[in-house]
């Protein structure tokens, strides 16, 4: 079973998250655990609030497949967490990252998309809020998640595309994907 850490912080996304979590465990057998910048109670910018009972000091040891940074305005703040050496150990010793909206900019903070294809909200979005990015070259417009070298970013309006990249990254059946995305499109069809 694959093992996902979704990290969520103060003012998290409500809607970024809520399709890895709601669907890997029941209908892809994925293990989902959550964890923050510290144990204890978060809001979302729905105002929904959430207990998170692992900080980011044990997500390494649980080993997770992919570590997925969930967006929201704290990223954009002095208060968004330090999470560089983390996510780069995380990707050095085999683990996909991914980011969407905000969580973006903690991979940019990162250096993990200095050398690879990406996205985000829009190009600005990284360079006004990552000193040290330096990837604008690599940037690619789209309204849909891309994956490229065990690294997964999304803008905030791709949820289903960045679940669907996540589910992908992880091994689960390509037809199982392929599914979960045509039930994502069906409305708009």
């Amino acid at each position: 079973m694959a093992k996902l850490a979704i990290v969520l912080s103060q003012g998290f996304a409500d809607w970024e998250y809520a399709l890895i979590a709601g669907t890997g465990l029941p209908f892809y057998g994925l293990d989902v655990e959550f964890f923050a910048p510290a144990v204890g109670e978060i809001r979302s910018q729905g105002g929904l609030t959430a207990r998170v009972s692992q900080d980011l000091r044990a997500l390494p040891g649980w080993t997770p497949d992919a570590v997925i940074v969930v967006g929201g305005m704290t990223w954009e703040t002095d208060q968004a967490p330090d999470m560089r050496d983390l996510l780069r150990d995380q990707h050095a010793r085999g683990a996909v990252v991914a980011g969407i909206c905000g969580g973006t900019l903690a991979l940019a903070r990162a250096g993990l998309l200095d050398t690879r294809r990406h996205t985000s909200n829009d190009p600005e979005f990284l360079t006004r809020n990552a000193a040290d990015y330096e990837g604008s070259a690599l940037y690619v417009a789209t309204p849909a998640a891309i994956s490229e070298d065990r690294v997964i970013t999304a803008p905030g309006t791709a949820p289903a595309s960045f679940t669907a990249a996540v589910f992908e990254s992880v091994g689960v059946e390509t037809d199982k994907v392929a599914q979960f995305r045509a039930m994502m499109a069906a409305e708009h069809g």
